[in-house]
């Protein structure tokens, strides 16, 4: 196991349930208002954003936005474990806990869609991982300490990142 790659993944894993589970209780500009992540919802129905959404581009942001989202966490996961199965079995799992724990703790809207993106994304992670070999496993872990570092900064940075006189509530 490579100790440098595991505590670069745990470091995104805290940016992964920080944007998941934690919107309540910072904010970064105004992305999101904290007021309204404190909400249970569950969805278990496969795909139903495909068949409810009233546009193409809510479907396409939520999967992709959630594939793109995992696919560190399969790099990291491959690198530090070395095997493709533990490291996209960590990332269902990291997924599993992420929606588990929103619908207990009533801090998002559970949904088996995320759950499935997720892991897709962790699988894509793998692949990459695999595909780049181990000449840039370096590169991976130095990205995955770097790219906690200015989620950090961001929450520093806080509300003055936006104008509140220039938010619109979008419906």
């Amino acid at each position: 196991m490579n100790r440098k790659a595991l505590g670069a993944l745990a470091a995104y894993c805290c940016v992964v349930i920080a944007l998941t589970m934690c919107k309540a209780f910072f904010r970064i500009g105004y992305l999101w208002d904290p007021a309204n992540q404190r909400r249970r919802g569950l969805s278990l129905q496969p795909l139903a954003e495909l068949h409810d959404a009233q546009s193409w581009f809510a479907p396409l942001f939520g999967y992709g936005g959630n594939i793109a989202f995992f696919i560190p966490i399969g790099v990291l996961a491959y690198v530090a474990f070395r095997d493709a199965r533990w490291a996209v079995l960590f990332g269902f799992g990291l997924s599993l806990a992420v929606e588990t724990g929103q619908y207990i703790f009533s801090l998002g809207y559970s949904d088996i869609d995320d759950l499935l993106m997720n892991t897709v994304g962790t699988l894509v992670g793998v692949g990459i991982a695999r595909a780049c070999g181990p000449r840039l496993h370096t590169f991976w872990i130095v990205l995955g300490y770097v790219v906690p570092l200015c989620f950090l900064g961001l929450v520093f940075v806080g509300e003055r990142l936006g104008d509140p006189s220039k938010v619109t509530e979008v419906y």
